[in-house]
């Protein structure tokens, strides 16, 4: 018979695993695992705040303590980076975002045997977890799902809806996509919700495309104190404070730079953070235009650029006259753009990522071009998630 084992170490996607190998779901480091796979607690083990936990596909880690779940991060960006053969000569404390922080969400609505369903889907399945507490997001997005159930509990037949909800400087932005609105009914029913919800904006995709139903006055978020004009599923970090952590960390690293450019800039987050003429390259044509229009009304030295970096990426001999360069890619990274910046010599890169695997392949090229890895700081905008962000700092 198998000797009781210990939990040392949290995997890439969430379970304990013992020294041997063995994975164990919802455990904890220094909890430990029965031969007849009880699991007797440790000291790092908490108690889930939510009841949905275990069940809901939004949270993996709450079975975590504060301490246990830093570490997660960290491992994940460390060991990301030394499976590449990568050193950071200084590791950072890793940033955890506080809970009901998040501030910006997709959920799920259906017609469940003649009630609304409406949460997160469950962990591998289809099925929707019919949310009556969340532990993750902000107030203002969960004070939104009770009313949308009551406004749903109306409709009759089938409907399989997804709601993105975000918060933004007037409130909070709503589009739904798969919803018909029939009739004059329908039609008032939806703008006294607006109304008595005072929805920022509510966009509807009846199958034709996103349109805008409500919105009483021009939704903006403001970056670093800039209010910018918000296209509906426009990028936004997932939190306030992780987007500081974010920001703070590229105009530490980019301080008395001279010109810098921001790749995959989106609405101008880091643009408008930094205190730098900056060249801001951006293929989502809203979001460039929102930062190009924001900085001129804000008398600010930044140069918005349409442009595809995936098929078009900024060549070495152009970045050759920056002093620094913020590259922000989505999640498969950012292979072509980064094998340019290696070759134009800029004298610092800072690489904000939301997969550390995309980032350890991209990190590797730029430090076999010369590049020393300064630092990596973690961040954990996705509190209980196995979902890890990080900023890293690359020197010439």
């Amino acid at each position: 018979m198998n000797e009781p084992e210990e939990i040392v170490r949290v995997a890439a996607k969430g379970d304990g695993v013992t020294a041997s190998g063995r994975h164990v779901a919802f455990s904890a480091p220094g909890d430990t695992v029965g031969s007849d796979g009880a699991l007797l607690p440790g000291p790092h083990h908490a108690v889930p705040p939510c009841r949905h936990f275990g069940t809901c596909g939004g949270c993996q880690l709450q079975h975590l303590d504060e301490q246990s779940l830093a570490a997660f991060a960290r491992d994940r960006a460390v060991n990301a980076a030394e499976g590449q053969g990568l050193v950071p000569e200084t590791i950072a404390s890793v940033h955890l975002s506080p809970p009901r922080t998040r501030r910006r969400a997709t959920l799920h609505a259906t017609n469940g045997g003649g009630r609304p369903l409406i949460g997160f889907r469950e962990a591998g399945s289809h099925r929707i977890v019919d949310m009556r507490e969340c532990h993750v997001l902000a107030p203002e997005l969960f004070a939104l799902v009770e009313p949308l159930r009551r406004t749903l509990g109306g409709r009759r037949g089938k409907y399989a809806l997804n709601i993105e909800l975000t918060l933004t400087d007037q409130g909070v932005d709503c589009a739904v996509s798969g919803m018909e609105i029939e009739g004059l009914e329908q039609t008032e029913g939806l703008l006294e919700f607006c109304r008595e919800q005072r929805l920022a904006r509510l966009m509807l995709d009846q199958g034709y495309g996103p349109e805008t139903f409500w919105e009483p006055e021009p939704v903006t978020v403001t970056l670093s104190g800039v209010p910018v004009a918000f296209p509906s599923g426009a990028f936004l970090q997932a939190t306030r404070d992780g987007q500081e952590a974010l920001t703070g960390a590229a105009s530490d690293w980019l301080t008395g730079a001279a010109r810098v450019a921001d790749l995959f800039s989106g609405l101008g987050t880091f643009a408008f953070a930094l205190d730098a003429p900056v060249v801001a390259a951006e293929a989502a044509r809203e979001a460039h235009l929102a930062c190009r229009q924001a900085a001129a009304r804000a008398k600010r030295p930044i140069e918005a650029v349409h442009r595809d970096l995936f098929r078009n990426p900024m060549r070495g001999d152009e970045l050759r006259g920056f002093d620094g360069v913020v590259v922000d890619p989505p999640r498969a990274g950012a292979r072509e753009q980064v094998a340019q910046i290696a070759s134009s010599g800029v004298a610092r890169v800072v690489y904000i990522s939301c997969n550390p695997s995309s980032w350890a392949r991209d990190a590797a090229t730029l430090v076999a071009a010369g590049y020393r890895l300064v630092e990596l700081r973690p961040v954990g905008q996705f509190r209980w998630s196995t979902h890890v962000e990080l900023a890293s700092l690359f020197v010439r």
